[in-house]
């Protein structure tokens, strides 16, 4: 078994619209204020969260490697396929046919594939090495409270 664990991977099913309630009051980080009953529209997720249909999908995360980045064991990332890479971007890379979640990070003239823990080393990206980037991770979906 590779030490990269495989991310689940999720299509984006078109068509299929889930429309939340979205409230016109915004929600206090300091003082709480009155709420309000008035409900505005409905969002629906794909519109907000996915720019790109045909060229998004959507992965399931195993592992701690990046933890300081906010991304946990389960999280759910949306990747857009359409985005080019940059620096400091985070990416889902297949190296050697295994997929992994990293930050891009480019040193001078190399290339890495960073982990976001101190207890997961970097990669270096090598000519030889059969790795490409699949898409950039646009958005972060996890639970902010266990079950």
């Amino acid at each position: 078994m590779s030490k990269y664990k495989n991310l689940d991977l999720f299509s984006i099913i078109k068509n299929t619209q889930i429309n939340t309630p979205v409230f016109l009051d915004k929600v206090s980080a300091g003082f709480p204020s009155p709420a309000t009953d008035y409900m505005e529209n409905k969002l629906d997720l794909n519109e907000y969260l996915i720019k790109h249909p045909a060229a998004t999908f959507i992965v399931k995360t195993s592992g701690s490697s990046m933890t300081s980045a906010n991304i946990y064991s389960g999280d759910l990332l949306i990747v857009d396929r359409s985005i080019v890479p940059k620096n400091n971007n985070i990416v889902i890379a297949s190296i050697f046919g295994d997929l992994t979640v990293k930050k891009l990070k480019k040193k001078e003239k190399s290339l890495f594939l960073a982990s976001a823990n101190d207890d997961y080393p970097s990669i270096e990206v090598k000519e030889e090495m059969e790795c490409f980037i699949w898409g950039v991770v646009t958005y972060i979906i996890h639970e902010t409270t266990s079950n």
